[in-house]
């Protein structure tokens, strides 16, 4: 069964990863991470879908928020809000690769927001999580503008 399951994420992390990595910023149907707040996961503990009235463009992604104070944060510091390495998966990223990610996955780890593929993957994740991040950094420059 153990090996099942690790053919199947080989499997999704080969194939689904394609669908993943066509940009910097995890952003499926051109929303950044599937549309959520970034700065609600700061301010609130909890992913809260933006509205689309409510975007900023940064990064060639289209980032929603829930409220003006949030879109005026986030516009006035991306980088403190944003997740790292783009919103892919943290796991994945310290393996070498981009995954994508569930909002339901996110941890904030030194004042940083970080997601990962699934629960499953964020329980290997949280393991060592120091050191993921660590080779997550190292790796990041040299994957993020990949296909």
């Amino acid at each position: 069964m153990k090996l099942l399951f690790s053919a199947l994420i080989l499997v999704w992390f080969t194939t689904g990863s394609v669908y993943a990595q066509k940009s910097e910023i995890f952003a499926p149907a051109g929303k950044a991470i599937k549309g959520y707040d970034p700065v609600a996961f700061f301010k609130i503990s909890k992913p809260v879908k933006g509205n689309d009235s409510l975007s900023y463009t940064w990064k060639e992604a289209k980032w929603l928020f829930a409220n003006k104070e949030n879109r005026e944060d986030f516009m006035a510091d991306p980088e403190r809000f944003a997740p790292q390495y783009g919103g892919y998966c943290a796991y994945g990223t310290a393996k070498g690769h981009k995954a994508p990610t569930q909002a339901e996955t996110w941890t904030i780890v030194g004042d940083k927001l970080y997601f990962n593929y699934n629960n499953k993957v964020k329980g290997l994740w949280a393991k060592d999580q120091e050191a993921f991040i660590k080779k997550a950094d190292e790796n990041w420059p040299e994957i993020k503008e990949k296909p």
